[in-house]
């Protein structure tokens, strides 16, 4: 039985999820499984896990494929990562030792921008400083790293099929936080694609992302048509 279950949703994503497996490959951490929750991807996305030996499971949207991804896994932790991420050196040795240390139940690290424009610079580091504030008061988990126990997913049923895409990962942290311990963890930063605001826009997507963290915020429900929110491949 591995340790930590990695559980990756999918659609098309021959693009990039080869850096993700990749990365995963040279981690100095290596008890661990991957599973891969695809929602019927037409490109090479399965056959590309399928040459890094991945358990692949049927998926859907975010929410439901991390959900199905989780119920196949044996791992004692559960890492949610977006397929667009990429792993820095030791990033799994590193982020399991932190959250053991720190008697953690669920976690999720900063981020840095897979690009060299300075604005996406700040908008990252901003959002970094954002989570970091509201830990204790309002837990904010980005879908694309969660950690957590097994254990606590079940305990909670999981994430919220009925939510908005854009905001399942935010209830799933707060409902957890609730019961457990959230932090945000200090080393390593993840590598995060910029592809989403490349392709809508970076003042359309923060002010899509002002609005859900608002929501959020008051405790308004945000259900699938609140957000326009479309996933899917950018940048193939």
């Amino acid at each position: 039985m591995p340790k930590l279950s990695i559980i990756i949703p999918t659609l098309n994503e021959e693009k990039y999820l080869p850096n993700l497996l990749y990365s995963i490959k040279k981690q100095s951490f290596d008890d661990y499984e991957i599973i891969i929750a695809d929602n019927n991807s037409k490109d090479k996305t399965i056959s590309i896990a399928k040459k890094f030996r991945c358990k692949i499971v049927k998926g859907g949207f975010p929410s439901k494929a991390r959900n199905s991804g989780a119920k196949y896994a044996k791992g004692y932790y559960l890492l949610f990562l977006d397929a667009d991420v990429i792993l820095p050196e030791n990033f799994l040795q590193q982020i399991i030792h932190e959250f053991e240390k720190n008697k953690l139940d669920i976690a999720t690290t900063k981020i840095i921008p897979l690009s060299n424009k300075e604005i996406d610079k700040v908008l990252h580091e901003l959002s970094n400083i954002f989570i970091k504030t509201l830990q204790y008061i309002k837990p904010f988990c980005g879908g694309f790293c969660i950690l957590t126990k097994n254990e606590m997913h079940k305990k909670i049923n999981g994430f919220d099929e009925n939510l908005n895409n854009l905001c399942d990962d935010h209830d799933y942290a707060q409902r957890m936080a609730k019961i457990g311990k959230f932090r945000i963890l200090n080393e390593p930063k993840l590598f995060i694609s910029t592809r989403r605001l490349e392709k809508e826009g970076r003042a359309k997507l923060i002010s899509k992302y002002s609005k859900s963290t608002f929501y959020n915020l008051i405790g308004k429900k945000y259900k699938n048509n609140n957000i326009e929110y479309e996933w899917g491949n950018y940048g193939n």
